[in-house]
């Protein structure tokens, strides 16, 4: 399922119109012209792009039609000059004598290569061509920046997008959890995007909710089953209490020094969803209080039965912080028996780079998730634009789409996806194009001038 766009007839340049208006005064409106969308540069400083927005397209071009109101606008706005024949044929026209030919979404493709072929009346596929960038070119940026960080964190470790409250707007917002998808994301926090197309949901603790707690007397569901339900209810905020004084004993930390008011936060959250706790323990001090906390709800919970799905780290020196928490993890497990709890998840968010990324590859036991790979083999062929897109086509699903553009990715030689001076993609052309630019730029070349030289 695709969300229906909200992008307006109107959403073009207002130079499309005024061109448009050329071609019905001299009465090419209706000639055939063939539109090719491609780029001059990969983004971002590599050396490959993977295309996306094709289904935006189509959905745009399926329901294209300008309204009394838009030709309204357009009448206020134009040239008084401008004759109301051209009004006419401006609610008139549709595309339904639009035909799109293009490479598959989520191809890899390279610069100077078309993506796109839009065909059809002159004037049409010209004020077309504006909306059509536009859904094409964020699109594409998104995916080829998200396919950037997946190769930066590796195949294994999972990626997280987050940015819907920093987003460009609600559009922006659900674009780029889309888009960040078929790049390489495992998942996002934009429940809209989970509900519209599918994609894994994920959340955590916030620090709001945590400095909303004061105390343990604010834990007010005290009674928590075991998992297997064979056993009656315990009064969850004294075993959660019981169990930090024995982590703090552990990881010698002063049980004075632990806040309490996060315990209380963390027990609350567990005893509500005692099968996804995950939390965020940097509100106060990560390892004099939040690792401490986390550890002695977690531990709470295994005795019940459940298992905690992971701690999360928002600030700070993301890196070192994970490889001290990672070791207080392990301690915890060893002197508790609890294997699992030193491979619990550690999360991290907040402002991670390309090169966090890359310095996190050399630390694989370090972080689990973040919330935001000489030899020539032989080279993968952008497909063509033979396939012709028909606006009542059944669109391919989210995970197809996906798996399409990963499988694109993983044909693409290594030297080419270099995140640091990656070696440029050398896209060959055919001799029958190659003679025919070669005459192309010979009609064009300039006529030397004639001699005046005196003898």
């Amino acid at each position: 399922m695709f969300l229906k766009r909200s992008v307006q007839p109107l959403l073009t340049d207002f130079y499309q119109f005024t061109m448009a208006y050329g071609y019905w005064k001299s009465g090419r409106q209706g000639e055939r012209a063939v539109f090719e969308l491609c780029f001059r540069k990969n983004p971002l400083g590599g050396e490959f792009t993977i295309f996306a927005g094709l289904q935006d397209c189509l959905s745009f071009l399926s329901e294209f039609q300008l309204s009394r109101e838009d030709v309204q606008f357009l009448r206020s706005v134009l040239p008084p000059a401008t004759e109301e024949g051209f009004f006419n044929y401006l609610l008139s026209i549709s595309t339904r004598e639009v035909a799109v030919r293009a490479v598959p979404e989520g191809s890899i493709v390279f610069p100077q290569v078309a993506l796109l072929e839009v065909e059809g009346p002159l004037a049409i596929v010209q004020i077309l061509e504006t909306p059509l960038l536009t859904l094409v070119n964020y699109a594409s940026l998104v995916a080829t920046n998200a396919a950037r960080f997946r190769i930066a964190a590796g195949p294994d470790r999972r990626l997280l997008e987050l940015g819907l409250r920093r987003a460009q707007g609600p559009d922006g917002g659900i674009s780029a959890s889309r888009y960040s998808y078929i790049g390489g994301f495992d998942g996002t926090s934009n429940v809209l995007a989970g509900k519209l197309y599918g994609i894994p949901l994920f959340g955590s603790v916030a620090h709001s909710y945590i400095t909303s707690f004061t105390s343990m007397s604010e834990v007010k569901v005290q009674g928590l089953g075991s998992a297997c339900g064979s056993t009656p209810a315990l009064d969850f905020a004294s075993l959660c209490r019981d169990w930090l004084s024995r982590v703090c004993e552990v990881l010698e930390v002063p049980k004075r020094q632990v806040n309490l008011s996060e315990l209380a936060a963390f027990a609350s959250f567990a005893s509500s969803s005692p099968r996804n706790f995950a939390a965020v323990v940097d509100t106060y001090n990560v390892t004099r209080s939040g690792v401490p906390n986390f550890c002695a709800v977690a531990l709470a919970l295994q005795q019940l039965g459940y298992r905690a799905l992971g701690l999360r780290l928002d600030s700070g020196d993301l890196l070192q912080q994970s490889l001290v928490v990672r070791r207080m993890l392990q301690a915890c497990a060893d002197r508790f028996g609890v294997p699992w709890l030193s491979e619990m998840q550690i999360i991290v968010t907040n402002s991670i780079s390309e090169k966090d990324l890359m310095d996190l590859q050399q630390q694989p036991n370090a972080v689990d998730s973040v919330g935001v790979g000489t030899h020539l083999v032989t080279c993968p062929v952008q497909p063509s634009l033979g396939c012709v897109y028909k606006m009542s086509r059944d669109a391919p699903s989210m995970t197809e789409i996906r798996s399409y553009a990963q499988d694109s990715l993983s044909k693409l030689p290594a030297q080419h996806k270099c995140l640091v001076e990656p070696v440029p993609y050398q896209v060959a052309i055919s001799m029958e194009l190659h003679r025919l630019l070669s005459e192309l730029a010979q009609e064009r070349a300039p006529v030397p001038e004639e001699s005046h030289c005196a003898e």
